[in-house]
């Protein structure tokens, strides 16, 4: 059989190429490229046409969802497999909208990653058991995607500066937008971070695109 054509998309050096490492020490791999932004992972996949993408999600600028989606534009035939640690119910299901194929924890073993990377390469869904435990939570207790009414700790403003996280606009561009200093657009996201309880503007945006915001 064909060796599984690879392309590894994290932004932290250490955790890429220790998996870069670990796949090009086993057999039924190849290795076809590291990619440390979405952009580059988008133009990779372009070329190279791996078999399966092993994404992260919480990188700078186009984010791991983002990168799926405009990755799979370009290369259809590519499984994406999120490998994360992101293990949020709103994540999974912005991954899987985006068309991701399987979601894993980064903690996971090196073997549970290679049983998910052989699992998606073949067609099939994976999800840790983590992943298992807390979509199934979520859906025993009729919970749903949320809607902007589920952010009722949000004043308007706050409401649309998440609006405006979430299609991808940075401070500086949302502080000309409103014609107001930076540092008030940096106390709103601060406020939108913290109401939200999430720890970052990646989380902010998934969640503000699963209310139906972006």
């Amino acid at each position: 059989m064909d060796p599984i054509r690879v392309l590894v998309v994290d932004d932290h050096p250490m955790f890429r190429e220790g998996m870069s490492s670990l796949l090009a020490s086993l057999p039924g791999f190849q290795l076809i490229g590291e990619a440390s932004t979405g952009e580059e992972a988008v133009r990779v996949a372009a070329q190279a046409a791996p078999d399966v993408v092993l994404m992260d999600i919480g990188m700078p600028k186009m984010n791991g969802i983002e990168a799926t989606r405009a990755l799979l534009d370009g290369c259809p035939s590519a499984r994406v497999l999120v490998l994360t640690m992101y293990e949020e119910p709103e994540s999974v299901f912005a991954a899987l909208r985006a068309g991701a194929r399987g979601y894993l924890l980064k903690d996971a073993q090196s073997e549970d990653v290679v049983r998910g990377i052989e699992a998606v390469a073949r067609g099939e869904a994976i999800f840790g058991p983590a992943i298992a435990g807390r979509l199934a939570a979520f859906f025993q207790g009729n919970r749903f995607p949320r809607s902007p009414a589920a952010f009722p700790d949000l004043t308007a403003r706050e409401t649309e500066v998440l609006d405006l996280i979430s299609r991808g606009m940075t401070n500086e561009e949302m502080a000309t937008h409103f014609g107001v200093s930076l540092k008030t657009i940096q106390n709103h996201v601060s406020n939108v971070l913290g109401k939200l309880h999430v720890v970052d503007r990646t989380q902010a945006a998934i969640r503000g695109r699963e209310a139906g915001l972006g």
